[in-house]
């Protein structure tokens, strides 16, 4: 993979700013993590370079500092939300969350409860929580937030909430998803720790959009299109403009409510210590671009993923057409299509010739590998295999799989199993691959070839089964489907 970013400086710079930050508020800061903190795939698609634990492996770098405090919606635990991307509800995400911060060696100091309004559910979590020794706050609902600063910064309005009481300098505020209301727990915060004659401050760290890069560079336009859904758009921060006379890039929440956080930070400290919302941001990411074709070819891929993606959802009944039309926009500001995405006319083209389902997937050298459905196994698996032939020098007619190891797999899953359909789905197909590796060198060599696979871009010319998403998802490959079932059937497993 071409490299456009590059980690190591982005780990020194990002960790020296935090550390500036938080010597400026006199000690102590509440920063707002935005985003994930780990396995942050869309960051390292699209600045190719950028380690998906990049943001983790700061934290780890300075972690006798730092100090995890959750943040979870009450409404979400009584609503049962849940993440689409891993299929867990957020109060599940909490537990797997702190499971995953501590085996990072990163203390995880509480789990704060907002928008609390007695709710059963909630009082329940709560005392599930507490029961495996985590410390539990309660933030309540303040009426007109965050409009009626006199409201807000009084005893009735953040001084109702539950000071959480925190031990390091740097206090990162995160969440398993949006709306979680980090922002009003680090003001709450702030507000508290006021009260109690400490000096603490605010900062926020959104990696995208990335403030330092023109409003229309690609890897911004490709923020714009992984969050289609919650109808964010960049903009230029006029504060800032106003400010420095300087051009950066934002996002419309942040500037929509700057004016009201700006109020609350004068109401709190007496003056604001920001005259932007880009001022509140500590994001490096920006200066450890290496090289700007490179990720911008990367970033204009992701677009086009986006929209399959979306496409797919809008089949499924899971979009609507505005969120489409809004990706076909960002194409547009992009100027690219789908013809952009070598995979795509190469698996339409196979399914026009063979009259079967297609895949396809582009090699480092650039070479197009094409598969299709086959008596014994799907598309995907069959354009897999001849994949990990190719990069291996296999021949393209040796067999890696003997049929005598597919036959017994197929009559398991039509016989026992209770599957309509025999033929062998990517990760069986790997199963028997490895089951042949044991004996044959053919198999052995191809099977090696799987790390090479990483970051490839693979196409199916109609939509895959879950377990074969997953099965791709794992393997580190970059998945679009065309928007249309293999068959028309209602349901699709």
């Amino acid at each position: 993979m071409k490299i456009g970013f590059d980690n190591e400086k982005y780990l020194k710079t990002q960790s020296e700013k935090i550390k500036e930050r938080i010597s400026n508020f006199g000690g102590k800061l509440y920063l707002e993590f935005g985003g994930k903190l780990f396995d942050d795939y869309h960051a390292s698609r699209v600045l190719p370079g950028f380690k998906p634990d990049s943001k983790i492996n700061m934290l780890v770098q300075i972690k006798e500092d730092v100090e995890i405090v959750l943040v979870i919606n009450s409404n979400d635990i009584e609503k049962n939300k849940v993440r689409g991307d891993l299929g867990i509800t957020y109060d599940l995400d909490v537990l797997r969350l702190i499971d995953a911060f501590r085996g990072y060696g990163l203390y995880v100091g509480a789990v704060v409860l907002t928008r609390f309004e007695g709710q059963e559910s909630v009082i329940n979590y709560q005392k599930k929580l507490e029961k495996l020794g985590i410390k539990v706050y309660r933030h309540y609902t303040i009426p007109s937030y965050p409009s009626n600063i006199p409201l807000i910064i009084s005893e009735d309005g953040f001084g109702k909430n539950e000071y959480i009481e925190t031990e390091h300098s740097l206090v990162v505020v995160t969440a398993p998803g949006p709306g979680s209301g980090k922002m009003a727990v680090c003001l709450s915060q702030l507000y508290h720790e006021n009260m109690h004659g400490v000096k603490a401050g605010y900062a926020k760290f959104e990696t995208f959009p990335i403030w330092n890069i023109p409003l229309m560079h690609p890897v911004n336009l490709a923020y714009e299109a992984a969050t289609a859904d919650l109808d964010d758009v960049n903009m230029i921060d006029p504060f800032h403009l106003e400010a420095y006379g300087e051009k950066t890039v934002n996002y419309n929440r942040d500037i929509e409510v700057f004016p009201v956080l700006n109020a609350m930070f004068e109401k709190i400290y007496g003056e604001s210590p920001y005259k932007s919302p880009t001022d509140m941001g500590v994001n490096m990411a920006g200066n450890c671009i290496i090289d700007d074709d490179i990720v911008s070819k990367a970033a204009c891929q992701e677009i086009i993923r986006r929209y399959y993606k979306e496409m797919g959802e809008l089949v499924n009944g899971n979009s609507d057409s505005k969120i489409v039309g809004k990706l076909e926009m960002l194409l547009n500001k992009a100027n690219i299509t789908v013809k952009d995405r070598p995979v795509v006319a190469a698996s339409k083209l196979k399914e026009e010739v063979t009259g079967k389902p297609a895949a396809s997937i582009e090699l480092p050298d650039g070479t197009i590998i094409t598969g299709r459905t086959t008596s014994m196994m799907g598309a995907s698996s069959a354009m897999l295999l001849s994949a990990l032939k190719k990069l291996a020098g296999i021949d393209e007619d040796i067999d890696l799989i003997s049929p005598n190891v597919i036959k017994p797999i197929q009559s398991l899953k039509v016989n026992y199993l209770g599957n309509h359909n025999p033929l062998m789905h990517v990760d069986e197909t790997l199963i028997a691959l490895t089951i042949c590796a044991e004996t044959d060198p053919n198999a052995k060599a191809s099977l090696e070839q799987l790390d090479n696979i990483v970051g490839l871009e693979v196409h199916s010319s109609v939509i895959l089964s879950v377990q074969d998403e997953n099965t791709f998802h794992n393997l580190g490959v970059n998945l679009t489907c065309e928007p249309k079932y293999e068959n028309k059937n209602l349901y699709h497993k």
